[in-house]
C-alpha cells in the first residue's frame, strides 16, 4: 500500500490540467487503489468512493492543485454512452483518472495520456503489483 501511495505521489506531481491517467488491470488488480493515492496526493482529504455505479466522481481545485474526474467505465456497453454522460464538458480544465479506459473506447491517442496497467505478481496478488506505464507525446520528459 505504502508503494501504491508512492506511486500515486509521483503520478499527481506531474499532472497538469487536459491530462488523462488511463487504469487497466482485472478486477482487483489496484486500479481504484492506485486513483485515490493521485487524488490524495493532489490534496483530496476523506473518502474517495469507487464510481463503479455513478461512472463518474468528480473533485474541485481549490481544495485540490488541480481540479480531477475519476471515472470507471467498466459499466459502458458502448463509446458513443460517453456522450450522454457528458465526460467533455467533466474534463474541461480537469485531469481525467480513468478505470477501464477499453470500455469508453481509450485515451492513448491523447498526447496527455499516461496508460497503467496494474498487473499482480504471483498467483493471488501476494507479491504485490507490477505497474506498466507508457506515455504520450507529453509525457516526455515528465514519466513518473
Amino acid at each position: 500500500m505504502a508503494s501504491m501511495a508512492a506511486y500515486g505521489a509521483a503520478i499527481a506531481g506531474r499532472l497538469r490540467a487536459g491530462d488523462v491517467v488511463a487504469l487497466t488491470g482485472g478486477l482487483g488488480a489496484g486500479k481504484t487503489t492506485l486513483a485515490r493515492a493521485i487524488l490524495a496526493s493532489l490534496g483530496h482529504e476523506g473518502e474517495v468512493p469507487s464510481p463503479t455505479f455513478t461512472i463518474i466522481e468528480t473533485y474541485d481545485s481549490p481544495p485540490l492543485r488541480l481540479a480531477a474526474v475519476h471515472a470507471d467505465f467498466y459499466r459502458l456497453k458502448d463509446p458513443a454512452e460517453l456522450a450522454e454522460i457528458g465526460l467533455d464538458d467533466y474534463r474541461e480544465g480537469a485531469v481525467l483518472l480513468a478505470e477501464w479506459p477499453d470500455h469508453a473506447g481509450g485515451f492513448a491517442h491523447e498526447p496527455g495520456c499516461l496508460s497503467i496497467t496494474l498487473e499482480p505478481v504471483g498467483e493471488s496478488g501476494e507479491g504485490g503489483r507490477i505497474a506498466i506505464a507508457r506515455g504520450g507525446a507529453d509525457w516526455v520528459g515528465r514519466m513518473p
